[in-house]
């Protein structure tokens, strides 16, 4: 047996005596967090937070926060920056509009009330929503489960409420009442579309069956249970909880405090707010197979039904509940042979992308991995850079290097307010040279034609405007114009004068060029 000397022993005391009376007391962790324990490392959560204070530096983010879940417990949470002008700190229980992360919570909400018996996945929409149609025949074979892996036929486009003030309780059921006149484009179940459409149908089918507003339900059955004090459904009560401003880097050039519209009707898909250490709690529990705690939201065979991919998006992704689903290739090193997906774990992730906000959840099941992610701002023109941040965290949190940005978004995308600013500037100076010319006391004599020829000029540019805010960008960027004009501030500012002068002064300058020019020729046959 071994023996401890006398001096040992002393040392020994020494130590355990350091350990009860050390001259500084940690505070008490937050319910359900942890310090790092087996299988971690505290320089991991130094090099992640390394990481996040060196982008807020090179980007001039304005704040950000995050939190890391490792084996049922979150294991760590930082914030960075501000949450506004005032300069107030970002904390990891600052409350962050979530954007589409907003959707794991609906889908939550979904498979409870599939548990109680409310709702069958299988089971057509007007099952439970008889009113509910869309300008299409086939909208009736639209089921639950279509809506849930946004496979269900809608587009964005034509769908689109992004644009939207509204924020009464009422703004849900109306948004998707308001449905019936758009289009499908393409049969229910047979392809993946995403839509946040789809997640707000699923709210009014929670508040429906349940019998509580959508926002009620969640504060009751999820934010409740898994303690998300900072967690919020409406604007109104996230600022009233100290809500971060949201920012959008204008011009590609400067961070500006933005209000975009952030309305009721989107809260089942867009619209929620929560903090880092509340998505950390979320994680937690999906991690734990529906268990928080003493609380349990879901049970496990939901858990795994909601993280199931079961529609193609690529050939590397799928979509699950309200989830991307992956291979997790970061947890193969940077300089590593690459791996078959079949090889590497499974991830699920959500990325939320609003006009001052971006935010990102990710869970790896095999592992009990888990990290949250809030940033107060989004830079519209080129998100990836933001986007390359997520996927970074999941290489530093397996223990390799982060790798630079890449910027994946087309030219019209980074400088589509450059675009505009010089379409407005050819707008302006079109009308310039028209009042120039119309305003002349004397009518022209000679080249007839000169006034005619700049006339057509004049309305091919003003069609091509037209084509490019109202054909091409919609198209292109699967959405709205008024959500373009909306959402993305540096661009709208231009596109709102030019479709005015766009659509208003053609007209009126058409008839009065050819008036003078009439004129003109009049004058000259006298002479």
């Amino acid at each position: 047996m071994r023996t401890v000397s006398g001096s040992s022993r002393w040392l020994l005391v020494c130590l355990l005596a350091a350990g009860m009376l050390g001259l500084t007391t940690p505070e008490p962790a937050p319910p359900g967090t942890a310090p790092p324990g087996p299988g971690t490392s505290g320089q991991t959560y130094a090099a992640l937070d390394d990481f996040l204070q060196d982008q807020l530096n090179a980007l001039g983010i304005p704040g950000a926060a995050v939190a890391v879940v490792r084996d049922g417990v979150q294991v760590h949470s930082a914030a960075f920056g501000r949450a506004d002008d005032s300069g107030r700190p970002m904390t990891a229980r600052t409350p962050v509009l979530l954007a589409s992360t907003s959707k794991s919570f609906t889908a939550i909400a979904v498979m409870q009330q599939v548990e109680a018996g409310r709702l069958e996945l299988d089971e057509p929409v007007q099952t439970y929503l008889p009113w509910f149609t869309l300008n299409d025949s086939r909208s009736a074979a639209i089921t639950v489960r279509h809506l849930l892996h946004q496979a269900s036929g809608m587009s964005s486009k034509d769908t689109a409420f992004e644009a939207s003030d509204a924020q009464g309780p009422e703004a849900l059921e109306a948004e998707v009442r308001a449905l019936s006149g758009s289009p499908l484009t393409g049969e229910p179940g047979a392809a993946f579309h995403y839509a946040s459409a789809n997640f707000n149908v699923l709210g009014v089918l929670v508040q429906t069956v349940s019998g509580q507003p959508f926002g009620d339900y969640l504060k009751e059955h999820v934010f409740g249970p898994l303690q998300m004090a900072n967690s919020h459904p409406t604007r109104a009560a996230a600022r009233a909880d100290n809500a971060a401003a949201g920012y959008s880097r204008w011009f590609g050039l400067f961070w500006l405090k933005t209000d975009v519209p952030a309305p009721t009707a989107g809260m089942p898909s867009s619209t929620l707010y929560a903090s880092a250490e509340d998505l950390g709690r979320q994680l937690t529990a999906l991690l734990d197979g529906g268990q928080y705690g003493s609380a349990r939201i879901l049970r496990p065979e939901s858990v795994a039904a909601m993280f199931e991919p079961r529609v193609r998006v690529s050939d590397s992704q799928s979509y699950a509940m309200g989830w991307f689903s992956r291979a997790l290739v970061e947890s193969a090193g940077p300089a590593a042979p690459p791996a078959p997906d079949a090889a590497l774990p499974r991830l699920v992730e959500h990325q939320g992308e609003w006009g001052n906000s971006h935010t990102y959840l990710a869970a790896v099941p095999e592992s009990g991995l888990g990290v949250a992610l809030v940033i107060n701002g989004n830079d519209t023109a080129a998100p990836s850079r933001l986007k390359s941040i997520d996927t970074n965290l999941l290489r530093i949190l397996h223990g390799h290097s982060p790798v630079p940005a890449v910027v994946f978004e087309d030219w019209l995308q980074q400088y589509s307010w450059a675009v505009s600013m010089a379409l407005l500037l050819a707008e302006l100076l079109s009308l310039w040279l028209s009042l120039r010319f119309l305003l002349r006391r004397q009518a022209p004599q000679k080249k007839r034609w000169a006034p005619l020829a700049w006339a057509a000029v004049a309305l091919a540019l003003d069609g091509f405007a037209l084509w490019l805010c109202l054909v091409y960008a919609p198209a292109r960027f699967d959405t709205h114009l008024f959500v373009i004009v909306r959402q993305f501030p540096d661009v709208g500012i231009s596109l709102v004068p030019i479709l005015a002068l766009a659509l208003l002064w053609p007209l009126p300058r058409t008839v009065w060029v050819l008036a003078k020019v009439a004129a003109g020729g009049r004058e000259g046959a006298r002479h």
